[in-house]
């Protein structure tokens, strides 16, 4: 497919089912990270509206889908308690407005210095994390709210000690829905589906929900299987349009003056461009058309983005990679997927919201073990051991970190290893040097690379420490174009600790430092040292 295809209009019977079904797996979300960051639970909705139908408008993002995101529970959680409600929007506006500056300043560039590996680590992690948190909603056990993506909960349990609480709280109807929801997206998977011509126009996700909402009215005449409003989405149910607009707040105005809305507003815009731009570079390596997204562009949407969701009473957005990937693997192929989403989420919302609450947990946890098994399918693990260990240490560093603790401290810990990594293989590799040569006759030849920067000095310091006595080194810097003027000097330094060893240097092209006669300069070194010769003596060699 060329460029001249991408058009909105051309790729509407594919963007459109894939808006249902990221529309079905963003609405529990909203409202689970609502819950999850202790604020009103339609705030997640306005949320999860102005991320699909401003955020969608503005980006340059073909397939990324943005929301209320779960890495930010914790900061808006916090932020709520100690400043209130009101005033917490104000900060989610500032926070825009640095974002919105952020992308003038093209502050977006960020993204692209996070490894691969890491980035994939990013992948595969929160495939794993889906599937983990997704398990108890399949059983019925709802105590932990949909969107939690960190390992502490907040109802006190962690992500492994929850399953084994789950197992007093199981559900008969959820697990029901849930395996009847799995078969169908099984099968819906099958080639011989995709290739029917009918059956194929409908989306398999779309068909789960509807049975799920079939069997949740069939069971409540089934009282052993009867699914309560508990283990259902949750909508807040208007009973008018005047009521449906009361739902809305806006900022407290008075609240300017107190530092804390600007510490808040700073620590949203930051952690939400940077989970936004590991989205955003996540999201393009899963394109299959691999386009690359605008990230200062995206920066500048989601700062508009923001400013909007806090005037009207909306959580802050980011990019969002569970939406994404979902919006991905449906078939999705430009923005109208995801701009749809918000306006299948606003009209659902306001028109049929007692019908959304009659969608079981337990479906969508069938929908979101799907989308986990994608992102962390086994294929993945084998490509990046295939790879070696420089690509497979911080891959999986940044799934333990991820599965362990949250997203963002995750990603850190893979960075962190990967950085490690690069100072490692500078400490090794800023030269070729043969310790063989030290136990022959001959020379000890030293090549330095290209570039030799400061990271360098510890690997050149121990190899030149390392030489033997009564030696002919030669440094060859005829290759290199860059040396740091640190390395320098510990080759200056090398060459004077020589005239003690009986060691003779000859350095070739370090920076215009050349030694053509060692004897001479050995001379010339030592009358240099000798603190009794006077300056005469010293010119004179």
């Amino acid at each position: 497919m060329n460029n001249m295809n991408f058009s909105p209009f051309k790729n509407l019977k594919h963007d459109l089912p894939a808006s249902i079904v990221v529309f079905l797996v963003a609405l529990p979300l909203c409202l689970g990270i609502a819950l999850a960051s202790g604020a009103p639970l339609f705030s997640g909705i306005i949320a999860g509206i102005v991320g699909g139908i401003v955020v969608a408008a503005l980006s340059g993002s073909p397939l990324g889908v943005s929301g209320p995101a779960a890495g930010l529970a914790v900061i808006v959680l916090t932020a709520i308690q100690d400043l209130g409600f009101e005033p917490f929007l104000l900060a989610v506006v500032i926070g825009g407005l640095i974002q919105l500056i952020l992308g003038f300043l093209r502050a977006g560039i960020i993204g692209y210095y996070f490894p691969t590996a890491v980035i994939k680590g990013m992948l595969s992690g929160i495939g794993i994390i889906i599937i983990l948190k997704q398990i108890p909603h399949a059983f019925g056990y709802d105590a932990d709210p949909e969107g939690d993506m960190n390992f502490i909960q907040p109802d006190g349990h962690n992500t492994f000690s929850e399953l084994s609480y789950m197992l007093d709280g199981i559900t008969p109807g959820a697990l029901i829905v849930c395996a009847i929801s799995l078969a169908i997206l099984i099968l819906w998977e099958q080639k011989f589906i995709k290739n029917h011509k009918i059956l194929s126009m409908v989306q398999g996700p779309l068909l789960v929900v509807l049975a799920g909402i079939g069997l949740s009215f069939w069971f409540d005449s089934l009282p052993p299987l009867a699914i309560s409003g508990d283990h259902m989405v949750s909508i807040p149910v208007a009973q008018s349009v005047g009521d449906f607009f009361n739902q809305f707040s806006m900022p407290d105005w008075g609240s300017f003056a107190n530092p804390q809305i600007y510490v808040v507003a700073f620590t949203i815009a930051i952690v939400a461009s940077l989970e936004t731009l590991l989205c955003v570079e996540a999201t393009d390596k899963l394109d299959p058309y691999k386009r690359v997204t605008p990230t200062n562009r995206e920066l500048k949407a989601q700062g508009v983005g923001n400013i909007i969701s806090g005037l009207i009473g909306g959580i802050p957005i980011t990019q969002v990679i569970v939406r994404s990937s979902a919006n991905i693997q449906s078939g999705g192929r430009t923005k109208a997927s995801a701009f749809l989403h918000g306006v299948l989420m606003l009209v659902f919302v306001m028109a049929i919201p007692n019908v959304l609450n009659k969608i079981p947990l337990a479906s969508l946890a069938a929908i979101l073990f799907l989308v986990g098994y994608k992102l962390a399918k086994p294929v993945m693990f084998k490509e990046m051991y295939r790879k070696g260990w420089s690509q497979f240490i911080p891959y999986m560093v940044t799934i333990i970190g991820i599965v362990f603790t949250d997203l963002l401290i995750g990603i850190t810990m893979g960075m962190v290893v990967a950085i490690f990594q690069i100072l490692w293989k500078n400490y090794q590799v800023p030269y070729t040097f043969e310790s063989d040569e030290m136990k022959s006759g001959g020379p000890v030849r030293i090549q330095l690379a290209e570039n030799v920067s400061f990271l360098n000095k510890a690997g050149i310091l121990n190899s030149l420490n390392s030489i033997p006595d009564n030696k002919h080194v030669i440094i060859d810097g005829s290759r290199t174009k860059d040396i740091h003027p640190d390395i320098i000097e510990i080759i200056e330094d090398f060459k004077a600790n020589a005239l003690t060893r009986n060691i003779t240097v000859e350095s070739i092209d370090v920076a215009g430092v050349k030694m053509e006669n060692p004897v001479g300069e050995f001379e010339r070194m030592v009358k240099e040292v000798n603190a009794n010769n006077t300056m005469d003596t010293i010119s004179k060699n």
